[in-house]
């Protein structure tokens, strides 16, 4: 381990001294739950069966929707892998765990913070399989089994025609429950590289040869969204900027376009039968009526729409992803719901560590889903924060925002004289309508504006961070 501020031996001493009171506490618990997050990476919300998307073959992932609860408008808060998924680790916005870039690692201090640490200093068994994705150090030592991996990865790390990344995920997840004691509960984090794109490769997506025959004869076509066109209303670094550069490469004609897709979703549906596989497992070992699995991904992808590709903006498409919750020891008036209620990636870390009853650290951004899993309580309403300041200005434009469920502010804060958006997205689902060059909403525009300097602001606050706006001030 790397060596620590004073700040954060203060915070060492501090988690330690709560997860000693929270093992007494897990001592007269009843039986907890174990505990399966599975994330896919670039993996959009409509990217699914049970989301409406009739092209995509997600059977497992929709039966366990069907089983469970979907939470149809869910988002990220960073749309970048290292920074979302710094995130979720956390519970903490961008703003105060630091992270912006691929070789900043978690600290000691941030990986006891994490979902995993805590698990694991209050009598959990913990895994981590797949795309670690933060920093270029990983932490192997801070779980019972590690298998993971730094960098983006290879989807065939032995040579074609395989076996493939997520093939070989599944089969250590197997292992991974067979040989899991059971005089424990575990927590399992598996990430998964799918549906992200294959870098330096022309191919872009490279599923293997079985998922990619269930889409033979098959030309799904890019989803509905703002037009190719809606580029020429974006100032000229943005229209340079490596979305632009990336769309050249899959959208330019109806040929690639169909490849692009026809990839993508074989790659999700590589997760999908991994996902069927998982849940056979834990039938086969009589660990499925105590186990709870989270199904998300870190951010979305645009395929196309405004002339992009890539993520990184705050637009719909890179930041809405999917949450499906299965929680076998729910109700039966739980299974099969849709939740419409707005969270964030930044609830996973205080879901996880409330499902196994385990106090929250101090400084955490995120809230638990616990309630809304179980109907006991009406979720709460929000707006949130985005930001994404990757260390590249001039291939990726650095952007701030606020949104809630209803209204959305973007400003991209390189350019000398920032470029803003406002969209009503009740009205304006597609963002193809910005209402900031629009004269009749500049009160609305300088409103947002202050908002977010707001947003901004409230970050230095550290662990006495709270929200400093509601639903309420955006959508009055």
């Amino acid at each position: 381990m790397m060596g620590i501020t004073r700040r954060e031996f203060v915070e060492l001493l501090g988690l330690t001294a709560s997860s000693h009171m929270a093992t007494a506490a897990q001592t007269r618990t009843a039986q907890r739950p174990n505990i399966v997050l599975l994330l896919g990476d670039d993996h959009r919300a409509d990217a699914l069966g049970c989301a409406g998307n009739r092209f995509v073959k997600t059977p497992h992932l929709d039966a366990m929707a069907g089983e469970g609860l979907h939470f149809v408008n869910h988002f990220c808060t960073t749309p970048i892998c290292c920074v979302s998924r710094a995130s979720i680790m956390t519970g903490q916005y961008a703003a105060t765990h630091g992270i912006y870039d691929f070789a900043t690692p978690l600290s000691p201090a941030q990986v006891q913070r994490s979902y995993f640490g805590q698990m694991r200093r209050n009598g959990y068994y913990t895994g981590f399989l797949g795309k670690f994705g933060v920093g270029a150090t990983m932490p192997a030592d801070a779980f019972d089994v590690w298998k993971g991996f730094g960098g983006q990865g290879k989807y065939f790390p032995n040579g074609e025609p395989g076996p493939h990344l997520t093939d070989i995920l599944s089969e250590q997840t197997t292992n991974f429950i067979r040989s899991a004691p059971r005089d424990r509960p575990f927590c399992l984090s598996v990430s998964y590289k799918a549906p992200h794109e294959q870098d330096e490769d022309p191919r872009t997506y490279l599923p293997s040869a079985t998922t990619l025959a269930r889409y033979a004869g098959m030309n799904p076509p890019l989803p509905q969204g703002a037009p190719e066109s809606d580029i020429e209303r974006f100032p000229l670094p943005i229209q340079r900027s490596e979305n632009r550069r990336r769309w050249s490469t899959r959208y330019t004609t109806t040929k690639l376009r169909q490849e692009t897709m026809k990839g993508y979703y074989a790659l999700i549906t590589g997760i999908d039968d991994a996902v069927g596989a998982l849940r056979k497992e834990l039938s086969a070992q009589g660990l499925a009526d105590n186990t709870v699995i989270l199904y998300s991904a870190d951010h979305g992808v645009y395929h196309g729409e405004h002339g992009f590709a890539g993520k990184w903006y705050a637009h719909e498409e890179p930041t809405r992803i999917p949450l499906i919750v299965f929680d076998p020891r729910s109700a039966a008036s739980r299974k099969g719901v849709r939740v419409s209620d707005p969270t964030l990636n930044l609830d996973l870390h205080p879901t996880l560590l409330d499902l196994a009853g385990i106090p929250l650290p101090g400084g955490t951004h995120g809230r638990s889903l616990l309630s809304t899993m179980r109907g006991s309580a009406p979720g709460p309403q929000r707006a949130w924060y985005v930001e994404h300041k990757f260390p590249d200005a001039g291939l990726i434009p650095s952007s701030r925002a606020v949104r809630s469920l209803h209204w959305k502010y973007i400003q991209y804060t390189d350019n000398a004289a920032p470029f803003e958006e406002i969209y009503d997205l009740r009205n304006d689902p597609h963002e193809v309508k910005n209402l900031a060059v629009d004269a009749s909403h500049q009160g609305m525009l300088a409103k947002l504006r202050a908002q977010c300097d707001t947003w901004s602001k409230s970050f230095a606050a550290g662990d006495a961070w709270r929200e400093p706006l509601g639903a309420a001030d955006l959508e009055a």
